[in-house]
């Protein structure tokens, strides 16, 4: 161990972590109150519509946790995944891969099984992630703790520069025991507690690659298991990579002695909250889009559409009441609908008729431009 002290696992006060509650009263009852928001809201879908809302958050979720440590996923392999998972079958389209089925299978488990956390069962995790034993083209240890020391290292300019040291390999089964004990059995305030244990985990590092997957799978599992907190109808993962530099900005500052000397993580346990926040906001937009749009078919249904009209009306539906960027023109409804100049106008004139979509006042000639019309106004 180096004789000075750079890293808070060195510090004798470690892990006893600090923060100011007064400074996170506003976060949390933010969270607070979008949470029973969306708990609300969601009671107003269907079963059918809230299902398929959960599967698009959970591929959010596995897609993005995979792309903050520069992971491509096919989507539509994961999708594939969830749908077996769920079905317990095997379609004839099935895209599925061993990776992507592990994947879906830590997410599951972490968002669903609320037995104690414990290292058998972090290590079937870590299984998942690295079903066989490489990391890219490195063999590395899989369901066991790593038995070297281990650095976050970047390089910029030719130039290395060191972000992190996690502790020596030698004393992972202390700080897990430690760690374990504290996801198991401690009281505090659920947000709060999710982000500690995130950032504790990530401070650990007891893996040799994944830790990042598998500290955001705990924070789902924390969530999932002591708040109920809707069960996969949003992403954590989806607002983080929106933030992905401010995440490894805070990360390497709370675990430098030279910022972080009183072991305090007020502000990581406000960013990771706000962006608990944000995930929920997210989802409730996502719920209020469905909503509109199965409020939408209700009242268009006793109209005849043609098949491109019903595909241009989903995509503008999809998009939102301001999500559609520069709004539906001719133009576009070719290009959605695949179809002709006079097709196309005799189209959306057909839809204005009858009152399904209204152009958009100051656009004319050539600029025309036309928006859906939503709830009480179809």
């Amino acid at each position: 161990m180096q004789s000075e002290k750079i890293w808070i696992w060195q510090d004798d006060n470690y892990p006893h972590f600090r923060y100011d509650k007064d400074r996170l009263s506003k976060s949390l009852l933010s969270v607070s109150q979008n949470s029973g928001r969306l708990d609300g809201i969601l009671t107003m879908l269907g079963v059918q519509k809230s299902n398929e809302l959960k599967v698009e958050s959970s591929i959010n979720e596995i897609v993005t946790s995979s792309q903050i440590e520069g992971e491509i996923l096919d989507r539509q392999s994961v999708r594939s995944s969830i749908l077996k998972k769920l079905s317990g079958s095997v379609t004839k389209k099935d895209t599925s891969t061993k990776h992507t089925d592990g994947l879906v299978a830590m997410f599951m488990d972490s968002s669903t099984n609320h037995s104690p956390l414990t290292v058998e069962r972090l290590n079937g995790w870590h299984h998942t992630l690295f079903p066989d034993g490489y990391s890219g083209l490195y063999k590395i240890n899989v369901a066991k703790f790593r038995k070297e020391d281990i650095s976050v290292i970047s390089y910029k300019g030719g130039r290395e520069q060191t972000h992190y040291i996690a502790p020596p390999p030698d004393i992972l089964d202390k700080e897990m025991d430690a760690f374990l004990e504290f996801v198991n059995r401690d009281k505090q305030e659920p947000y709060t507690k999710a982000a500690i244990a995130h950032f504790w985990f990530v401070t650990i590092h007891p893996y040799d690659d994944g830790n990042g997957r598998i500290a955001r799978a705990i924070t789902n599992y924390l969530l999932s298991k002591e708040l109920g907190l809707n069960d996969g109808y949003y992403s954590i993962s989806t607002a983080i990579v929106e933030d992905k530099k401010r995440y490894y900005e805070l990360l390497e500052q709370s675990q430098r002695l030279m910022y972080n000397k009183n072991l305090d993580l007020t502000e990581w346990i406000t960013w990771h909250t706000d962006m608990i926040n944000k995930a929920i906001e997210i989802s409730l937009q996502q719920v209020q889009i469905a909503i509109q749009k199965a409020n939408f078919w209700d009242k268009a249904r006793e109209y005849p559409l043609n098949t491109r009209q019903i595909k241009v009306l989903n995509k503008l539906l999809d998009a939102g009441v301001d999500g559609f960027e520069g709004a539906l023109n001719t133009k576009k409804y070719i290009s959605i609908a695949k179809t002709s100049p006079a097709t196309a106008k005799r189209d959306i004139a057909d839809l204005v008729a009858k009152n399904l979509i209204k152009q958009v006042e100051g656009t004319a000639g050539r600029n025309v431009r036309y928006v859906v019309l939503l709830g009480d106004r179809v």
